[in-house]
């Protein structure tokens, strides 16, 4: 094993605002692994929504000028190295870790339930509230570094660990199985076009919300049938409504993605990127006898039935753009528009 450097290059979020919150910086000490640890030469790692929100304080529900939070509720610690999607390589290991590791290629489990050798009581997420990926090197949990045997390229692997652990847990539990009608929001983003193909290959028939301009793209992808954002979504579902709804989205029609549903079906969520606050009316949850998930925190074996799917080519990788690290605004800046299918990775 080569010796590594003591310093490193990375992106360190400074503060909570604007795009200037980001500083990119050559002397950061490069992470040393902790006995049940190993170290990660970053390869590739994806940009999500988590990240943007981090860095704009968007999860504090307090008033702006209190302590930030992270997802989870914990005051967020600064400087900070985000980063949850990560592809790399093991390139040294903690006392307690079998040394053959080294050199394995790894994707990070981002919902971490180990940090510096301590089980937590609630779980942490990578790059929120430890260190994440958006640097040279990198260091997590041996249990979180899960290797992959296939033929995909490093970028193409970076696209999973975040979106499709969160879409993958998502339909697991909300339980849906083969037959099931299943909704889903903000289709063409990193969860949404994640949750279109991990549920085809649980036997759904899926039906993505998108843009007009990126239906084709979805049908091409695996869904059976396209919704646009301003259409009249009650129609459509008056004569077959839906098992299951996969929403990244909440916002202003909220309410008629219940109406759209069965009788005891399931709703889970894991993003409200067209707003957060939404009207309830509780007399349709309790006549429909629906079932509203909430899904932040991976559920267990999800991460590694993930891997297993990437392994038998269950699913595919779909990276719309990559960005040396040195451009993280410009990829943000794209991942606001939103113009995309799929994921941006930050390449090495």
């Amino acid at each position: 094993m080569s010796q590594l450097p003591t310093q490193m290059k990375g992106l360190v979020l400074t503060h909570h605002g604007d795009l200037d919150a980001l500083s990119i910086r050559s002397d950061i000490p490069v992470p040393v692994p902790g006995a049940t640890d190993v170290v990660i030469k970053v390869a590739a790692a994806g940009v999500n929504n988590t990240d943007i929100n981090t860095r704009n304080g968007w999860y504090t529900k307090g008033d702006v000028d209190d302590d930030v939070e992270s997802w989870n509720g914990a005051p967020f610690a600064l400087p900070r190295i985000q980063g949850a999607d990560v592809c790399g390589y093991i390139v040294a290991v903690g006392s307690d870790v079998d040394t053959a590791r080294i050199g394995e290629r790894v994707i990070i489990e981002p919902c971490l339930t180990e940090v510096d050798g301590v089980e937590l009581s609630a779980p942490w997420y990578f790059g929120s509230e430890c260190d994440g990926g958006f640097a040279e090197y990198t260091k997590v949990a041996e249990k979180h570094a899960l290797a992959v045997n296939t033929s995909m390229s490093d970028t193409e692997l970076a696209s999973f660990p975040c979106s499709y652990s969160t879409a993958e847990n998502m339909l697991h539990r909300a339980n849906v199985v083969e037959g099931d009608r299943v909704l889903i929001t903000g289709a063409s983003g990193g969860v949404g076009s994640a949750a279109v193909q991990l549920a085809k290959a649980r036997g759904a028939t899926v039906v993505a919300i998108t843009s007009e301009s990126k239906q084709e793209a979805l049908r091409t992808l695996g869904a059976d049938d396209t919704l646009t954002r301003d259409c009249n979504w009650l129609a459509y579902a008056k004569d077959k409504p839906f098992d299951v709804v996969i929403d990244l989205v909440a916002g202003p029609r909220w309410p008629e993605l219940l109406d759209m549903m069965k009788p005891f079906g399931r709703y889970a969520v894991s993003g409200a990127i067209a707003g957060h606050t939404v009207p309830l009316d509780v007399r349709t949850l309790y006549l429909k006898d629906l079932q509203l998930l909430g899904c932040t925190v991976l559920s267990e074996g999800v991460f590694a039935n993930l891997v297993k799917r990437i392994e038998k080519g269950d699913i595919s990788a779909l990276v719309s753009k990559t960005y040396p690290i040195d451009e993280i605004k410009q990829a943000q800046i794209d991942f606001e528009q939103k113009a995309h299918i799929g994921k941006l990775v930050l390449t090495f």
